[in-house]
């Protein structure tokens, strides 16, 4: 029986801009500790199987711009490796210019965090459960302000 032929790795920049940003994104999260992909899936409220895709390089879906600082976040991505991921991203996307992408000496506005709440049987009551929830939420940010 014939030995299996050796399958050559593809880099990143033969792949394209995206998955030169998505190995930024792989090797740092490859540089930390084991179950760092599930912390980033609860906080997204995604799938493991959904992070999986977004750091894996060789799938071109790429990353939503809204999930980046979350990422960032999680991750403890350095000053270098954001700056890196940013510019990046930057070439990948130029017609996109997310806030993520733009160097800001202020502090994000908004953090986005991942809450269970009961899942209601009535689609309506769950939704006036959500809104009631972001407006609470919202109340309670302007007092400490």
């Amino acid at each position: 029986m014939p030995a299996r032929s050796a399958v050559p790795k593809v880099r990143a920049p033969e792949l394209g801009p995206i998955a030169a940003y998505k190995t930024i994104l792989r090797d740092c999260i490859d540089r930390r500790p084991a179950g760092l992909r599930a912390r980033i899936a609860t906080a997204l409220g995604k799938h493991k199987s959904f992070v999986s895709q977004l750091t894996n390089p060789i799938y071109p879906m790429p990353v939503p711009a809204r999930h980046i600082e979350t990422i960032f976040d999680i991750c403890h991505f350095s000053a270098e490796e954001r700056r890196a991921f940013r510019e990046a991203y930057a070439r990948a996307h130029p017609e996109k210019a997310p806030e993520a992408a733009v160097e800001s000496a202020s502090p994000a506005r908004r953090k986005t965090i991942s809450l269970e709440i009961p899942a209601l049987g009535d689609a309506r009551k769950q939704r006036q459960l959500e809104a009631l929830v972001r407006e609470f939420v919202e109340r309670l940010g302007n007092l400490f302000e």
